[in-house]
């Protein structure tokens, strides 16, 4: 059986606990299976891509990291909460 989340693919989201608190963007990926979600520019990581066709020299490329899912919360939730209130 599935498991069924607060939040799905495409939610604009806000990160409310960790070290990425504050930021904001949309669901690109969920993954299931440890209860994660990679957003749209939060925790970035660099990749170290070795040489190749594209890239003849080698590249270190940056890409999105996993958030825990219990750490997000809906855009529009946290627009109508007072955390944003307390947060401006």
């Amino acid at each position: 059986m599935a498991t069924k989340f607060h939040v799905k693919r495409n939610d604009q989201v806000v990160v409310i606990a960790g070290s990425h608190k504050g930021k904001a963007g949309k669901i690109l990926e969920i993954v299931a299976s440890k209860s994660r979600a990679r957003v749209e520019g939060v925790a970035m990581m660099k990749r170290h891509l070795k040489k190749s066709q594209e890239h003849p020299q080698g590249t270190i490329a940056e890409r999105e990291g996993t958030v825990h899912i219990s750490n997000l919360m809906l855009q529009s939730v946290f627009d109508a909460s007072k955390r944003k209130k307390a947060s401006a």
